[in-house]
């Protein structure tokens, strides 16, 4: 577990808003902390006001996204940074979400640059990354659906 310096924090400001056209202010004001997996968590500043003497903590915060030279954001990331972006964002029908909870790549016509979010009416459902006329699908295993219901 890794707090992140002022440095490392603007770089992933500036890439969320090089992808995605704007970064919210709860990212730019709250701490950022990477796994080993260089996995992404925010976390509250009121964290400095906890006690952790003799808790042991495997991690913390809430997982927003994957840095590995290209910034994947899981669902939830996608839902913080969805409702500020101006570009990336693909709007979806109602049969590309059952397919896209399915675990399934979306076929689309139109072009994006990299990661794309994802909308379905008022809802940001998760991230994907645009690659030759599909936005490949990266929702786990576990948290796909069998069935999807309207």
């Amino acid at each position: 577990m890794n707090f992140l310096k002022s440095r490392e924090r603007k770089q992933i400001v500036n890439m969320i808003e090089n992808q995605w056209g704007s970064c919210p202010d709860i990212i730019r004001n709250s701490y950022l902390v990477r796994s080993g997996k260089d996995r992404i968590y925010l976390v509250n500043t009121e964290y400095d006001e906890v006690d952790l003497n003799g808790i042991r903590i495997n991690n913390v915060g809430l997982y927003i996204a994957e840095d590995k030279g290209e910034f994947r954001l899981s669902i939830e990331g996608s839902q913080i940074i969805g409702p500020n972006a101006t570009k990336n964002v693909l709007e979806i029908n109602d049969e590309f979400r059952k397919q896209w909870f399915m675990g399934e790549d979306l076929h689309i016509t139109e072009e994006y640059q990299g990661f794309v979010i994802l909308k379905h009416g008022k809802d940001f459902i998760g991230s994907g990354k645009y690659k030759e006329g599909k936005i490949l699908n990266f929702v786990p295993k576990t948290r796909r659906l069998k069935q999807v219901h309207k």
